[in-house]
């Protein structure tokens, strides 16, 4: 026994002197200027966390005109990154993207616009503490959010006020928690959506603005 404590103090003694040094902290990337993303091209974050220059982007508040983070031109795709805070006008879509695995923790103004007409795939990450909402679509076209976690916003997806553009709105296999204002919104008749296998809670409801006939759910769990 003498000689198994001998030897535990040993090893504390070493540890002690040598010393037990913490997994590096990375600081957050500043973005000074719009990141671009070429037509058809990755860029892969590897799980780096971007921030805005508050003096050259915007200060991640409701204000209109903030620049964003990341610019995606058609057929580009957005990995794993998380974009801190502030977010400014996080990521805008000029016309086909992918996101895959990029988390929002503070959305600034929008977490992402569709600038021009396309198709948006969003696959896995998740976005916290919206004002008002995540997903702005200003063109038509769609959006797909698959795998999702969002938490703390005013609306997950909402199509441009007013507009009578067609957007078609889809979210699969989600967690959507403490929204303000629904999950879904439209102002057109045209617009159509549907929420299969998602988990939400404090929703007060799922689709807002939409005619008749163009939502559908199925598989979803209310917690």
């Amino acid at each position: 026994m003498k000689k198994w404590i001998g030897a535990l103090l040993s090893l504390a003694l070493i540890i002690a002197i040598a010393g037990v040094q913490p997994a590096p902290v990375f600081a957050a990337e500043v973005v000074n200027a719009t990141i671009p993303v070429p037509k058809n091209t990755t860029y892969d974050g590897k799980g780096k966390v971007f921030v805005a220059n508050p003096n050259t982007l915007g200060d991640g508040s409701q204000e209109e005109g903030q620049k964003p983070l990341f610019r995606l031109e058609a057929g580009a795709t957005l990995k794993n990154v998380i974009i801190g805070a502030p977010a400014a006008d996080g990521v805008h879509c000029y016309g086909n993207c992918n996101i895959e695995n990029v988390t929002w923790q503070d959305v600034g103004e929008d977490a992402l616009t569709l600038k021009s007409s396309g198709t948006v795939n969003i696959t896995g990450g998740g976005a916290y503490k919206a004002y008002d909402k995540v997903f702005q679509m200003n063109a038509a076209g769609t959006i797909n959010i698959k795998n999702f976690k969002a938490n703390d916003i005013g609306k997950l997806v909402r199509q441009l006020g007013g507009s009578t553009f067609t957007v078609h709105m889809t979210v699969t296999g989600s967690d959507i928690s403490k929204v303000k204002d629904s999950i879904l919104r439209t102002d057109a008749s045209s617009s159509t959506a549907k929420i299969t296998n998602t988990r939400y809670s404090n929703v007060p409801t799922l689709f807002k603005g939409f005619a008749s006939g163009k939502t559908s759910q199925s598989g979803n769990t209310a917690y």
